[in-house]
């Protein structure tokens, strides 16, 4: 099987580099994947926001009613608060997955 060509430049890869780069402006490292014409931005345990190119979409942490599906945000890439409200999304799942020793140099 012939693997898939890499898809760097690609919108998806461009609106998530975007992405990563105005949450450094908030504190958070993140990391950037591609492939198939998403990116993912991983940020945090439970914070995985992906997008098109045209729009980046993450789980709300909140589940619908009776159905218990989970219930995902969507911002179109151009929408300057998008950054922001995936770093609130950040701090409340600091809270709840707190940083392991290992990723600060302690030991266990």
């Amino acid at each position: 099987m012939i693997a898939p060509a890499p898809l760097t430049g690609t919108p998806a890869v461009h609106a998530a580099d975007q992405l990563s780069n105005a949450l450094e402006q908030h504190g958070i490292a993140a990391d950037v994947h591609d492939g198939y014409g998403i990116a993912l931005v991983s940020a945090w345990v439970d914070l995985l926001v992906w997008t098109d190119g045209f729009v980046y979409r993450w789980w709300t942490g909140q589940f619908s009613g009776r159905s218990r599906r989970r219930l995902y945000t969507a911002y179109t890439v151009d929408n300057p608060t998008a950054a922001r409200c995936v770093a609130r999304r950040y701090e409340e799942l600091q809270q709840g997955h707190p940083a392991s020793p290992l990723l600060h140099g302690d030991p266990l």
